[in-house]
């Protein structure tokens, strides 16, 4: 049996979404649409973000970072994931699957905390408007974001040092369409005590201490606007505040479902589906929920337009 952080296994199966080759087509059609609108969606932000100066406001850095990480993030495990619904047989060599398990850690947990720093620049917004160019310093902006790379550097070492540490024996069968930690560890040959112990305390704090911030932020964002007498006002910073909570919430909500079930229960295909929400499914309604729906964004990307028919 190997010892320390030697394996045996040089490469893994991936079982993917699901067994079935009746959906192995239709599902490449789907995220293959998911992905191009993911990248499309980010990078058009990232592009119009870039060029139009009237943007460069926190809210807009905070979101400039948001895109960047989506279109990062998404593009760790969709292409395999793509090439796999093709493929008779989907494999993955270990130190590509440590690779990819490393970037999806860290773009998941950079993404929790830029989300937090979101809700905060909007809470300053709101709620203390002729505070905010003062409160929302560049300074306090570039922190914010260099505090969640770092946080997420963090998280994403100790989950890979930990996986790194775990002998793999025979077994490489993974239950799922990327490197996820928890099916791997049921793969591991030594104790995964330590490990998952390690997992529970990095993954709630990232996600309890960031969701509470968001609720806790929207929270006094809403109870702020209940005063305003005008009705369109209100409806609309409620309009607002709704869609960015319901993003917020199927990606927290669908990572709690994940990482919080009981380690001896297995993983399960319904874990599988809940991991497509903060896959798939978030990096795509990000640039919809926060910024197509914008009049900023709107009017940048109608410059922008006519500023490229122009030299036309």
């Amino acid at each position: 049996m190997a010892s320390g952080n030697v394996s045996l296994v040089t490469q893994f199966i991936l079982v993917g979404l699901t067994d079935n080759p009746d959906l192995q087509l239709p599902l490449f059609f789907l995220f293959l649409a998911i992905y191009i609108i993911t990248v499309q969606g980010n990078l058009g932000l990232i592009t119009l973000i870039g060029l139009n100066s009237h943007l460069y406001t926190p809210m807009y850095f905070f979101l400039f970072n948001l895109s960047f990480i989506d279109l990062c993030y998404s593009s760790v495990f969709t292409p395999k994931m793509l090439i796999d619904f093709l493929s008779k047989r989907s494999t993955i060599s270990y130190q590509g699957c440590m690779a990819q398990l490393y970037f999806f850690c860290f773009f998941s947990i950079s993404e929790c905390y830029v989300l937090t720093s979101m809700a905060y620049d909007r809470y300053v917004a709101i709620c203390n408007p002729l505070l905010y160019n003062i409160a929302m310093s560049p300074k306090l902006c570039s922190n914010l974001i260099f505090g969640s790379y770092l946080m997420a550097f963090s998280g994403a070492m100790a989950h890979t040092g930990c996986m790194l540490r775990l002998t793999f024996c025979d077994a490489n069968t993974i239950n799922h369409y990327f490197c996820e930690i928890l099916p791997l560890f049921q793969l591991s040959c030594t104790s995964t005590s330590v490990s998952e112990l390690v997992v529970f305390i990095v993954v709630g704090i990232n996600i309890i201490v960031t969701s509470l911030t968001i609720f806790i932020s929207y929270g006094f964002i809403l109870c702020s606007i209940f005063p305003i007498n005008s009705t369109e006002g209100r409806s609309k910073t409620f309009r607002i505040c709704s869609s960015h909570l319901l993003a917020v919430s199927l990606f927290f909500g669908s990572g709690a479902f994940v990482y919080f079930q009981p380690s001896s229960a297995g993983y399960k295909n319904e874990e599988k589906l809940s991991s497509v929400f903060y896959t798939n499914v978030v990096p795509m309604m990000n640039p919809l929920v926060y910024s197509l729906r914008n009049k900023d964004v709107k009017l940048a990307l109608r410059k922008t337009l006519s500023r490229k028919m122009l030299r036309s």
